[in-house]
């Protein structure tokens, strides 16, 4: 996956759940300011100082006001490769920042995100000082997955932190586990949009393989604890928000889902013209019926058998 989709598939989590991310990552902020009032994303590139220079692109400058007046504005930068980090530059936003929000407290906060161990670790601060004089001090977050231990967010009831736990540190003897409880904490918590959207990205971080999907969703089937998790095959067109009885968006649901169950089964997509004008036109016990033959059905043909 290339450096810019990774980027934007991580800024896309905090984008969706700005306040949910602060609180997991800088609780402190909501322990500190109390309610939080509104949430802006500032614009993302700073200004240059000449024509010539280079675009210098924030990641995710995000701007929280609190009922008390309180300003703080969260730079985060998310760091696939520990390498191309730069203190310096670091700073550089930061200070952009700061002169045009004078009014806000400026967070610095650097996500590194790859799932390795680290020998040498990054610079964590900067400081230039002489003859008892301070000149220079900064120090950002630094916030690294993998040094996180997922089994400890099972329990959490926050979002981010279910998205996020297959970039995190597990046994692989627990691997189905982090997954089982990714998948179960994500359906609970979010809209069904947002599960949709969000389960895809469990699964290509995590690299989920067809063998695993089974093995899951067999489990997800049967295990009392995840029964809930169950329904989204049984009820795949369930949307928050939605007025209950809309036959038709239940329908749409469960054709895009039942799509890509076959795609993640079997590694390819219905691209046969009868079997997706019989998608079209199925009824939604059809596709409830289509939907529980795959956990067991061998091929494509063996879900839409009889048909």
């Amino acid at each position: 996956m290339p450096q810019e989709s990774h980027d934007h598939n991580f800024k896309n989590v905090f984008l969706d759940f700005p306040r949910e991310s602060l609180e997991l990552f800088y609780p402190q902020a909501l322990e500190q300011y109390g309610e939080l009032q509104e949430i802006t994303f500032v614009r993302q590139e700073p200004r240059k100082r000449r024509l010539s220079d280079s675009a210098l692109a924030l990641d995710m400058p995000i701007l929280f006001r609190f009922a008390r007046g309180s300003l703080l504005l969260w730079l985060v930068e998310f760091q696939e490769d520990k390498e191309k980090f730069s203190i310096y530059r670091l700073l550089r936003y930061a200070t952009d920042l700061m002169e045009v929000h004078p009014d806000a407290v400026v967070i610095p906060t650097v996500l590194f995100t790859d799932r390795k161990a680290w020998r040498k670790d990054v610079p964590r601060k900067l400081e230039s000082k002489f003859a008892g004089t301070t000149f220079l001090h900064f120090e950002y977050v630094h916030l690294k997955l993998f040094a996180l231990q997922a089994n400890d967010y099972y329990t959490v009831n926050n979002p981010v932190a279910k998205i996020l736990m297959p970039k995190m540190q597990y046994p692989p003897s627990e691997r189905l586990e982090v997954l089982r409880y990714a998948y179960l904490g994500l359906y609970q918590l979010v809209s069904w949009a947002h599960f949709e959207k969000y389960v895809d990205f469990i699964d290509v971080y995590a690299e989920v393989q067809p063998e695993e999907q089974k093995v899951l969703c067999a489990e997800i089937m049967e295990n009392e604890e995840t029964a809930m998790l169950a329904q989204y095959i049984k009820d795949l067109g369930r949307v928050e928000g939605r007025v209950e009885g809309r036959v038709e968006g239940r329908v749409e649901g469960r054709q895009a889902i039942l799509q890509r169950l076959v795609t993640k089964r079997f590694g390819q997509n219905i691209l046969d013209f009868h079997l997706q004008e019989q998608l079209r036109k199925a009824t939604p016990e059809q596709l409830d019926l289509w939907a529980e033959r795959i956990l067991d059905a061998e091929s494509v043909d063996d879900v839409f058998k009889d048909n």
